[in-house]
């Protein structure tokens, strides 16, 4: 499954089987996250996956289009799964906001090195696709200020967008986290901080 299916959830189904294309961009971000995009080499990535330079540039013109590949889909997957979660729970905000913090936990979990490459990568893109990440990862901090300023009635948007980030940062930490902590003990504790934070009061 690529990391834009796992942003998705189940899209694509937990058996289909990978293609070459999908196995050389997990190797190389990989490699972008552990050392980063200037100290990775098109040469590196080809060695890493098996592959020899002409094969490499058959499936991506260079390394600017493997970082491309793998945040477009990855924010497209965010926003799609987002919009589900937050639309499953009519008028339930509460229940809408736990859906969303499931959501993006699970993902932060599985895929730390697309997160360490949004943290620290995405400027490296040309403008377009970068503008294009920016305006889908807008559009689902707006999905969670929707159920944050439906949870909290009178919360200004502006507001509720801080919260949102706050909450983003947290359950965004992953790449960081070490392997002390077991998955599933890893994954209750980032739901418990997210939704104690984002249930605070927030008055003045």
């Amino acid at each position: 499954m690529t990391v834009g299916q796992q942003a998705r959830g189940s899209v694509g189904g937990a058996g289909r089987r990978r293609s070459r294309r999908d196995e050389i961009l997990e190797i190389a971000v990989g490699l972008f996250a552990a050392r980063g995009y200037h100290g990775v080499s098109m040469d590196d990535i080809g060695a890493a996956a098996g592959v020899t330079g002409p094969a490499l540039y058959h499936h991506f013109a260079g390394k600017e289009a493997m970082l491309a590949a793998a945040l477009i889909p990855v924010s497209e997957g965010l926003l799609d799964g987002g919009r589900d979660r937050a639309a499953g729970r009519p008028g339930d905000p509460r229940g809408a906001l736990e859906s969303l913090i499931d959501f993006h936990v699970d993902f932060a979990l599985a895929n730390p090195a697309v997160i360490a490459l949004h943290l620290h990568e995405l400027d490296r893109l040309p403008d377009e696709p970068r503008r294009r990440i920016r305006k889908l990862q807008r559009l689902y901090v707006e999905e969670w200020v929707t159920v944050l300023t439906a949870l909290h009635p009178g919360l200004p948007a502006g507001e509720a967008r801080v919260l949102a980030h706050a909450a983003f940062g947290l359950m965004n930490s992953t790449p960081f986290l070490g392997g002390e902590v077991d998955r599933r003990r890893r994954a209750a504790l980032l739901r418990a901080a997210a939704l104690a934070a984002l249930l605070a009061e927030t008055g003045p």
